[in-house]
């Protein structure tokens, strides 16, 4: 079955260069009305124009969908209202947001810059929040919402000289985390990508053939899945390449010592088993992990639990 967008209103951020572009341009595609935001910016987050936005409603717009540029800088919430308005201004819903807006300010930790660290979190992190913020109560309120939210191995594995960008990019992954809880009543369902492109972002450091391999095109079909009407949920997928894979975060089952045990000594004596991988499981939410320590802890103590 192929899935389409009809009648359903997208707005993609970042959407004037590469993997922004490519998404905004395959949702129109499948019948997708598509707001084009884009600052305009360097890859830095300098400048602004609203060319490359502009560039990509024509192509849509060529190809027979419907399209509005917006530069919003998502960093600024009283600009995201603002597209927001234009939007609901213009189609009257929002059915879909794929959060995409980033710069890169890559140092190592100690030659970065606070004020750079700061700009890449409003950025990343804080532009995930105000857009998302800014569209909640209308998927709310229509009952339907299909939310990605752009993670990065760096977040989720890390990479030399991307502190800012990787604390960025994990922290979105436990807004969905949360999100995912408060919006399932209201069919929000919210997930995150996790991509591998060659892009103006990444130019320069991949080998040439890689980077060939790497289109953005490669990734927007994980987008279109995440952002579909049967889309899963609090799902990290990644992609690059053509190639996809779900990413998870697992705790191990661990181990309860007694109180006569509960030092850093006995930890490291125990570490073999505390931390064996065998019986390690993905929890869905904070509460989880209390359970299974209180558990076993009741266990080893001879306590029954109400």
């Amino acid at each position: 079955m192929t899935i389409r967008y009809d009648d359903k209103v997208a707005i993609v951020t970042g959407a004037g260069h590469g993997l922004g572009r490519s998404h905004a341009l395959e949702l129109a595609k499948r019948g997708a009305k598509v707001v084009v935001n884009d600052l305009g910016g360097a890859k830095d987050g300098t400048g602004a124009s609203s060319e490359a936005a502009r560039s990509v409603v024509a192509e849509i717009e060529a190809a027979g969908g419907e399209a509005i540029a917006n530069g919003a800088n998502v960093a600024d919430y009283t600009e995201v209202e603002s597209m927001v308005q234009q939007t609901m201004d213009q189609w009257g819903r929002v059915d879909i947001l794929v959060n995409n807006a980033g710069i890169l300010r890559d140092k190592s930790f100690h030659k970065g810059s606070l004020e750079d660290f700061r700009l890449v979190i409003d950025v990343h992190l804080m532009g995930t929040v105000n857009c998302t913020r800014a569209v909640w109560e209308i998927m709310r309120e229509q009952n339907y919402g299909r939310i990605v939210v752009t993670t990065s191995s760096s977040g989720l594995y890390g990479n030399f000289g991307q502190s800012n960008y990787g604390a960025a990019k994990m922290g979105v992954i436990g807004m969905m985390n949360t999100l995912v809880q408060e919006g399932a009543k209201y069919n929000i369902r919210v997930n995150a990508l996790a991509p591998t492109a060659g892009t103006r972002m990444t130019e320069g450091l991949l080998p040439e053939k890689a980077f060939e391999l790497l289109t953005p095109e490669t990734v927007t079909p994980a987008v279109l899945y995440l952002v579909s009407e049967n889309a899963p949920n609090r799902t990290i997928l990644a992609a690059g390449a053509g190639a996809f894979a779900v990413a998870r975060i697992v705790e191990t089952e661990g181990m309860w010592l007694p109180p006569e045990e509960q030092t850093p000594e006995a930890i490291a004596a125990h570490w073999e088993r505390i931390s064996e991988r065998g019986g390690e499981r993905e929890l869905t939410a904070g509460f989880e992990q209390s359970t299974k320590m209180v558990s076993q802890a009741a266990a080893g103590m001879g306590i029954k639990l109400d």
